[in-house]
């Protein structure tokens, strides 16, 4: 889904979310840097994932995400259950501010060039880059993260 349909979503409805903390056995995060929805906001580092379908649950839209993204395959029951989640406002569009709300996964797997061979036209235009980054090199960039706490999150999985 992107910023245009979150800010068709109607006032009030909070849009769901899935995110993967795609580690390598060395404790790399893959990251994606992305365009924002919005303009005046950062292009920044995130992990993959994204929206629900209509009908999926979390789980669901987070396997699903993790093949469209990066081209692996997984089990659900590799993912477990989610490790952290966060609830936030964002602007999809200038002038909207809608509610989210994200679950988070981890999985560790061996390092892989993803593919993408399963983007979207919007993720296509949005991608510019993939990198699988140390828990050093995200404490020191000077690129935008997202979420914020996302050093955090990667220390603590370490």
């Amino acid at each position: 889904m992107s910023g245009e349909a979150d800010a068709a979503t109607p006032d009030g409805a909070i849009i769901l979310k899935s995110r993967v903390l795609l580690l390598d056995r060395d404790g790399h995060a893959l990251l994606f840097f992305t365009r924002a929805d919005v303009p005046s906001n950062p292009t920044r580092w995130l992990t993959p994932g994204g929206h629900l379908d209509p009908g999926e649950d979390h789980l669901d839209a987070a396997v699903r995400e993790l093949f469209e993204e990066t081209g692996l395959t997984v089990p659900p029951s590799s993912l477990g259950t989610p490790f952290w989640s966060r609830d936030f406002t964002a602007s999809p569009a200038p002038g909207v501010q809608r509610d989210y709300h994200e679950e988070w996964y981890r999985l560790v797997v061996d390092r892989f060039d993803p593919v993408d061979t399963n983007w979207t036209d919007d993720e296509r235009v949005d991608v510019l880059e993939w990198r699988w980054w140390s828990l050093s090199a995200i404490r020191g960039t000077a690129d935008s993260v997202e979420p914020a706490v996302l050093a955090e999150l990667l220390a603590q999985s370490l």
